[in-house]
């Protein structure tokens, strides 16, 4: 069994899938309590519930290296976090990475797979939806905690996992390619051929602004730094008793980038309440009330590390990882459903439906926005 290989001394007693991930194959351990575990230390007890994930080799075609970010970010974290004990009592908590029997950092099975574990951070949860303004205030706490923690790291200490990923103009460029395909082809001339169209001439209207934040870093206005590169909504673990944020989870994607798409894409998934799935589209909005919240929780943190130009940004990252993750959404769609988990025909095209209009609550709101941001700014 996979799940033992990292269980030791404990017995495995049960798997179980978990979570609602679109990349990796997530399973919930628990393991059997061992009689050693209570003369351990809490930092090194083993633990008798943790992760094991099988890594999608398709998408990280080095997962090892997804690893070794871990240890140095959460290294860095942990040594800050020990350095500033006015934040001590605030509980922070991320994932420790479990080792196997034989000492090592992951397992490869017989067919090749790629298994690593991590610890389970109990007594909190993710929720699919921000509930209230209290929960999107938490959720840009924990974000602009993350970046605080980690604004001195130097991001070149980094691999980057995913290279190309959060650089919009690339995705441009994979999509004119998709175009060209046969499967392309089909779908654009099929039963959604309507709905297909009008997703073309959205990104076409958008294409001439899409590199807007790459132009801003060329211009060295924009500085690279470690971002989480997922920071959506249901990555953000919240106190089960207290309500408040305590962590943030998924970190396959952590790499060097532009903390705007990291900030962009947490409003974007936060301030969404229809939510990711709906095929409701008339009911999709940006809700200015949680953008607000939100802001108010990351700056915050923030704004001990902002620059005059990272507020200058905001609004566009935010309509931009909108329009990103749809153009990404769409492609797939056109492409055959190559990356994203489906769960039917036209799953990736609804889902690249919602983003785009979301994208168009942005646009009709960007004085509204501007106005909240300008309000938050020194």
């Amino acid at each position: 069994m996979i799940a033992q290989q990292f269980a030791a001394p404990g017995a495995v007693q049960a798997v179980q899938s978990y979570g609602s991930g679109n990349v990796n194959d997530t399973y919930l351990v628990t393991v059997a309590p061992t009689a050693t575990a209570t003369t351990s230390t809490p930092n090194q007890e083993p633990p008798t519930r943790f992760v094991l994930q099988r890594v999608n080799t398709h998408v990280f075609r080095q997962p090892e290296l997804i690893l070794l970010n871990m240890q140095t970010f959460l290294g860095h974290m942990a040594d800050q976090m020990a350095n500033q004990p006015t934040q001590s009592a605030t509980r922070w908590e991320m994932p420790r990475i479990l080792s196997t029997t034989a000492g090592h950092l992951y397992h490869l099975d017989p067919e090749g797979n790629f298994w690593r574990a991590i610890s389970l951070i109990e007594r909190a949860k993710t929720y699919p939806k921000i509930r209230d303004a209290a929960h999107a205030r938490e959720a840009g706490v924990a974000l602009g905690r993350f970046h605080r923690l980690l604004s001195d790291l130097n991001p070149a200490q980094l691999h980057d996992t995913l290279p190309g990923f959060h650089i919009t103009p690339q995705y441009l460029v994979k999509y004119d390619q998709v175009l060209q395909s046969a499967v392309a082809h089909q779908r654009i001339k099929g039963e959604s051929a309507a709905e297909v169209a009008w997703g073309m001439a959205f990104v076409e209207e958008r294409r001439a602004w899409a590199s807007i934040l790459e132009d801003a870093y060329a211009r060295g206005e924009l500085m690279l730094r470690a971002i989480h590169g997922d920071p959506k909504v249901d990555n953000i673990l919240i106190d089960d008793e207290s309500g408040a944020a305590v962590s943030i989870i998924d970190l396959d994607t952590v790499k060097p980038g532009l903390v705007h798409y990291d900030i962009g894409d947490c409003l974007r998934s936060c301030c969404n309440p229809a939510g990711e799935e709906t095929v409701a589209f008339d009911t999709v909005i940006f809700d200015t009330a949680l953008c607000q919240a939100i802001l108010t929780g990351y700056l915050q943190e923030a704004a001990h590390f902002f620059t005059k130009a990272d507020y200058t940004y905001l609004y566009d990252a935010i309509r931009l990882i909108t329009f990103e993750l749809g153009l990404r959404f769409f492609a797939d769609y056109l492409a055959g459903d190559v990356y994203f988990k489906v769960k039917h025909a036209t799953h990736n095209l609804e889902r690249a439906l919602v983003q785009f209009h979301l994208g168009k609550s942005i646009e009709a709101q960007e004085a509204m926005i501007r106005t909240i941001i300008k309000q938050r700014q020194p």
